[in-house]
């Protein structure tokens, strides 16, 4: 889970020089009075729908506890008793029994050099507003090494009647068929809905193409005046189940038999996978250093940086039959 992007400094000889320091000419050139500007910047193209968090239980390592591991404790199912008691025989006591699920946390992070010349060189106020990207940056790193936990596993479902991803290809399309096929073998195994009554589906912008074809799928548009309220991303629901449409869903790229994009639907039940943070020093830290704050490794004041942190953070698979990858080929 490699999402650190720190780069550090470079000695050559007499020139040291940082990596990835962005100056002046590495900006947009400079306008021409007489051109006209558009304060208005453009939008950067980002991905938005951030969610795979949405449905996790969420642990606190507690600080300063000798160790980047906590255990979650998963107590076993006792099998109904069918056998009735016989009169002044104590019957055998019931065996107790339980497994532990470990999750591992570890830091992320990134910065960007910027030199002392961007500061009053540039029209716009860029680090101000690299600022503001690198927080969209770390909350989409977050939300992807939580997705990548969520993708992998065993309990797979294959579209069309396939039974491996490379034997997927175009016309493997997803189909709410195989929606409940899960979602029969989801209360077979006890595992109870995550969203009220229903169960969790996160799916791509390509499966909602799909999604929308079966006219007996409600949108969120006619749920009138339900008790539960539609959540965010959330697209509409079918046969137990509520699916929410995230830009960042799982994609296997160039993995069918005929190099189609595979795309994984994940179907959460309750108490399926973990999120655990330390307590403290869980969340994104926004660090700032700027001009001068470099001591003699910067002694003309030259360089600046902007970053975030997480000191501690890690996703974890809780319950295996209640967490199931439905991978499918697109119809677009």
């Amino acid at each position: 889970m490699a999402l650190t992007n720190m780069p550090t400094a470079t000695q050559t000889g007499s020139n040291a020089k940082p990596i990835n320091l962005t100056s002046s000419p590495a900006m947009a050139p400079a306008l021409r009075p007489q051109q006209y500007y558009d304060r208005v910047l453009l939008e950067v193209l980002r991905q938005t729908e951030f969610g795979h968090q949405k449905f996790a239980q969420v642990r606190t390592l507690p600080k300063n506890a000798g160790t980047n591991t906590i255990n979650f404790r998963k107590i076993g199912k006792l099998a109904p008793v069918l056998t009735p008691l016989t009169e002044g025989i104590t019957p055998d006591g019931q065996q107790a029994s339980k497994d532990n699920v470990t999750a591992t946390v570890a830091q992320y992070g990134a910065y960007m050099l910027f030199s002392d010349k961007v500061s009053f060189e540039e029209i716009d106020p860029i680090i101000a507003e690299y600022t503001e990207e690198l927080g969209h940056q770390a909350r989409e790193s977050l939300d992807i090494l939580v997705r990548e936990v969520l993708s992998g596993g065993t309990n797979v479902y294959w579209a069309n009647g396939k039974t491996s991803r490379d034997a997927l290809a175009a016309g493997d399309k997803f189909t709410l068929k195989d929606i409940r096929r899960i979602v029969r073998d989801f209360k077979k195994n006890h595992v109870k809905p995550v969203a009220g009554r229903d169960y969790a589906c996160f799916i791509s912008p390509d499966t909602e193409y799909d999604v929308f074809d079966d006219p007996d799928f409600e949108k969120v548009a006619d749920y009138g005046n339900r008790a539960q309220p539609y959540l965010d991303n959330e697209i509409g629901r079918i046969h137990g189940v509520r699916f929410f449409t995230l830009t960042n869903a799982k994609v296997f790229e160039g993995a069918g038999s005929d190099g189609s994009d595979v795309h994984a639907a994940i179907m959460i039940g309750r108490n399926a996978y973990g999120v655990v943070k330390v307590e403290g020093n869980g969340n994104v830290q926004s660090i700032v250093k700027g001009l001068g704050s470099g001591g003699t490794e910067d002694p003309l004041n030259q360089r600046q940086s902007v970053g975030w942190k997480v000191n501690a953070f890690g996703a974890v698979r809780l319950e295996e039959l209640a967490i199931a990858r439905y991978e499918h080929v697109p119809s677009l």
